[in-house]
């Protein structure tokens, strides 16, 4: 699949710190849930944040996906750790107690399961923050984009079985697993940093069967894209910045 069309997108300037988040909260099938984009947006977005919860960097992607492209989207980020996600002072790990932590989070309050079975209910109720058309029915597409960890959840949510989302988006996923590729049942694009396994990534991007666009970052961390970002760091902001160029771009083609 060709690159990224330069005219898809306008993307405000990136702030680097003291971020003011442009959307709302809302309670949605029972979790906080950070929306934002205009209300006569027809089309969505579930955004999965990273282990790291709701973090100035993250909030400030899914404003950026919510109003940078001529289509603009309403965006959701749900809340599924309920106010108690991991520190990010744990990861990486430079102790034992940290390695412990970590672990100990994703057996419990990160374990796919958990999450995935939330899904259904909060597209279902976001649904009714639609603008109202004479069919209903609620937005007219879903996309999913996730954050490492929330890259797994991401293409978990689009294999075999997937009947809400049309287009996926992962950036710098965790638990990257090629065998994953074979049942993702939409278009997707895998966004990756320097620290996944090249030869991982090389492998999903080779097994999925739906149209797809894979590119690694070279000079990015795991976490570029969401609450490891440097953005005061100039070489992190314009990569932070074509990310999500690249991924506009890229729902915009699919979803």
């Amino acid at each position: 699949m060709s690159g990224v069309s330069k005219a898809c997108c306008s993307i405000p300037p990136i702030v680097s710190k003291g971020y003011q988040p442009k959307g709302e909260y809302k309670t949605i099938n029972g979790l906080k849930t950070y929306v934002t984009g205009p209300e006569s947006a027809t089309k969505a977005i579930l955004v999965i944040y990273d282990i790291f919860g709701f973090f100035p960097q993250t909030l400030q992607g899914a404003d950026i996906l919510s109003t940078s492209s001529s289509q603009k989207y309403r965006v959701f980020i749900p809340d599924f750790f309920e106010g108690q996600p991991a520190d990010i002072s744990w990861f990486p790990p430079q102790t034992d107690d940290h390695k412990q932590k970590l672990g100990a989070f994703f057996q419990t309050k990160a374990a796919p399961p958990n999450t995935l079975s939330k899904i259904p209910g909060v597209v279902s109720e976001a649904n009714s923050l639609a603008p109202p058309t004479p069919s209903g029915g609620g937005f007219t597409s879903w996309s999913i984009l996730g954050y490492c960890w929330g890259g797994k959840i991401s293409v978990l949510s689009s294999g075999t079985e997937n009947k809400i989302f049309k287009a996926a988006v992962q950036c710098h996923p965790a638990m990257l697993d090629p065998n994953d590729a074979k049942n993702i049942n939409i278009p997707m694009a895998l966004l990756a940093s320097k620290d996944e396994n090249p030869e991982d990534v090389s492998k999903f991007g080779a097994g999925l069967k739906t149209d797809h666009y894979v590119e690694t970052f070279p000079t990015q961390i795991h976490g570029w894209m969401a609450a490891r970002s440097d953005l005061e760091d100039e070489n992190v902001k314009k990569e932070y910045e074509r990310g999500y160029r690249t991924a506009l771009d890229f729902l915009e083609k699919h979803a």
